[in-house]
């Protein structure tokens, strides 16, 4: 029972977080809506909602290219791959060497790339200011993005997580300086990558205010619910690598038995409940940010970025 082939365990963490990726957006919409005074959906809508949109056929612009028809499935293809690559409940997967954290960052980046030129593609005002507003913001959050991997580079000696994760993982590894600004900035970061608030208001669709409803408004049918699939597994990715780096605790070594795996995914899944039960709190007791502010906070994430790789070159013990 001890011996389970890794390329199992593998498609097992990948299937895991295709399925539990809409669950964590119907959990934040839940919590936020009893904390308004309002029954809310289910927790199951969000499957729903996909459900229903893969069956019904995409309707396609006349001038739309094959980029806005092709740019669903790459869009997806990258998400799933980056989330896939983060170790949630078990060390020592298939994909481990691949695990890196500047891998993941360029995989996250093409997915944006391919985002913003279909929103480009279909010709409409609302997806080249979409487009235009997620270029401004990933341009501000890409390099604090490269800070945070450059401290924990510079912490654990390699950028690989399984080896960040199996070094924060030793006894001699205490409380860092360095370690908590980097998380402070990975948290801005994970905000403004997944147009959380208050950053943008994912439950509105007004022109002056969205920005990822507006690169997808031209999307229908199995395109939409690609899109918003991905959207769902790039939050889950952010929570996945907070849990992974700054939590690494009870994950299954490899070659454990499958008592170990499942209590693995039991902590993991205990992880995404606090982490979007926190994000539904946090949300509701803030307004969304005029659009000229949102440089100054990632210019705030730029900078805990920046000290904590400062921090932790110059100083050895931080």
């Amino acid at each position: 029972m001890a011996l389970i082939h890794p390329s199992l365990i593998q498609a097992a963490q990948m299937l895991l977080v295709l399925l539990l990726a809409p669950g964590l957006t119907g959990l934040v919409r839940k919590v936020k809506a009893r904390l308004l005074g309002r029954q809310g959906p289910s927790i199951l809508q969000p499957y729903r909602e996909l459900f229903r949109l893969f069956r019904k056929n995409p309707v396609l612009a006349d001038n739309a290219s094959w980029l806005f028809r092709v740019s669903p499935y790459l869009i997806f293809a990258f998400t799933w791959l980056a989330t896939a690559l983060v170790p949630t409940f078990c060390l020592g997967l298939p994909f481990g060497p691949w695990a890196d954290l500047i891998a993941i960052t360029a995989l996250i980046g093409s997915a944006r790339f391919f985002l913003a030129l279909s929103a480009l593609d279909a010709g409409t005002s609302f997806g080249g200011i979409g487009a235009s507003r997620e270029v401004m913001i990933a341009s501000l959050a890409e390099p604090a993005m490269l800070l945070v991997v450059f401290t924990l580079a510079l912490v654990a000696g390699s950028t690989e997580l399984s080896a960040i994760t199996a070094y924060l993982l030793s006894p001699s590894v205490g409380l860092r300086v360095s370690m908590a600004l980097a998380l402070a900035s990975l948290l801005l970061i994970a905000l403004a990558e997944n147009s959380r608030l208050p950053i943008d208001n994912p439950a509105t669709h007004l022109e002056l205010t969205m920005v990822h409803e507006a690169m997808v408004l031209e999307y229908s049918g199995r395109h939409l619910a690609l899109l918003e699939l991905a959207a769902s597994l790039k939050l889950l990715l952010y929570f996945s690598l907070i849990g992974t780096i700054f939590l690494p605790w009870r994950l299954a070594a490899p070659g454990s038995s499958i008592l170990s795996y499942l209590f693995g995914s039991f902590l993991y899944l205990s992880k995404l409940v606090v982490a979007g039960t926190t994000l539904g709190v946090f949300e509701i007791t803030l307004a969304k940010m005029r659009l000229f502010r949102v440089p100054d906070f990632l210019g705030a994430a730029l900078m805990l970025g920046l000290l904590a790789t400062l921090l932790r070159f110059v100083s050895g013990s931080l």
